[in-house]
């Protein structure tokens, strides 16, 4: 009697570290998947970072062009010249990132 209830005992027991160890193995998984999710999330929002400089610096073109008193083409060619330093700086900035 007493060895058939150590032997309920010992499977009843291995029968718990099994459920823990799937239990355990889920939870790892879930935490993979999330530390993946938060990952891409993090590099979503630095090339939404990215974006949102590109257009500051466009508007700030955009305000000297305007507030400057030239012709109109010579407005358009001063904006696209500009346009062009800022993406010309944009990359070198890559380069060096």
């Amino acid at each position: 009697m007493a060895a058939e209830s150590i032997d309920q005992k010992l499977l009843q027991l291995e029968n718990n570290l099994k459920s823990l160890i799937n239990s355990q193995q889920k939870e790892k998984e879930a935490k993979d998947q999330l530390l993946q999710k938060n990952n891409q999330l993090q590099a979503e929002v630095e090339a939404l970072k990215a974006q949102l400089s590109d257009f500051q610096n466009q508007d700030k073109i955009a305000k000297i062009v305007s507030s400057t008193t030239v012709e109109k083409e010579e407005s358009a060619e001063l904006k696209l010249k500009l346009n062009e330093y800022i993406k010309e700086i944009d990359r070198c900035i890559s380069h060096l990132s």
